[in-house]
């Protein structure tokens, strides 16, 4: 029988410990497939943080390090700067890049650095119990807005995307989601284009991946895909924020 699929060999043979129907799984191992297929693995490093992610050594088959909560940018720009030849991405969560890390991804995205970031969103502290996160919608309820989220008190979900496409260092940016095959596509696409980038030295490139987060959300996996196009779609736009190589 003809094999019309293998798995990525930047990915371990290893179970994972993330929750029924989230979404880290699946953008993991489009990150596996791209690196392969950019034949790049022996030398990406990827930066993980403090959060769902902080396991993602024992996921990928390349050098993986740890940052502190929030620095991934900090440790990325030291790697490439050590090691220019290297292709090395952090891969962050809401909580952790939106907030802790507000002011790393600003100055390393406004410095142009070349390297390539993944940003999961999924509205909510996911590790440490479904807290309110800078990007929890208006009235999202978790377990620190028990009533939905005020914006009266709490202030508005912030647009990272839209935030850094200000910034004359950034090259690309773009949102995707992972509500249907359709999307999970175009956020492979988006993806493997921010990290061709780095291969050609164009500099900072930067993927929003709205992601589910069943339990958190307190909803069935398949529900909480609808939640992402029926409710994330409303307040976070999909599609190419910036990309420099358009611009005439």
């Amino acid at each position: 029988m003809k094999a019309v699929y293998n798995a990525p060999k930047s990915l371990k043979k290893t179970a994972n410990s993330y929750c029924p129907g989230c979404g880290h799984g699946l953008v993991q191992r489009i990150l596996a497939e791209v690196i392969d297929e950019l034949g790049v693995r022996e030398k990406t490093i990827g930066i993980a943080p403090v959060g769902c992610a902080v396991f993602t050594y024992d996921y990928f088959n390349f050098d993986v390090t740890e940052a502190p909560h929030g620095r991934p940018p900090a440790v990325a720009t030291a790697i490439k700067r050590c090691l220019p030849d290297r292709i090395v991405f952090t891969y962050q969560g809401d909580g952790d890049l939106a907030s802790i890390g507000t002011n790393e991804i600003l100055h390393a995205a406004n410095r142009g650095e070349n390297i390539t970031v993944v940003f999961i969103n999924n509205a909510v502290y996911g590790m440490t119990g479904g807290q309110m996160a800078p990007t929890t919608l208006p009235g999202m309820k978790t377990t620190t807005s028990r009533e939905g989220r005020d914006t009266t008190t709490a202030g508005f979900p912030l647009r990272v995307c839209e935030l850094l496409s200000t910034l004359e260092g950034v090259e690309y940016i773009e949102r995707v989601a992972l509500f249907d095959p359709a999307n999970v596509i175009k956020t492979k696409k988006a993806i493997k284009k921010a990290f061709q980038n780095q291969v050609d030295g164009k500099g900072f490139s930067f993927v929003e991946v709205l992601s589910p987060c069943p339990i958190n959300w307190g909803l069935r996996p398949l529900d909480s895909l609808k939640y992402i196009k029926e409710k994330m779609l409303n307040y976070f736009k999909l599609g190419i924020i910036k990309d420099r190589s358009n611009c005439t």
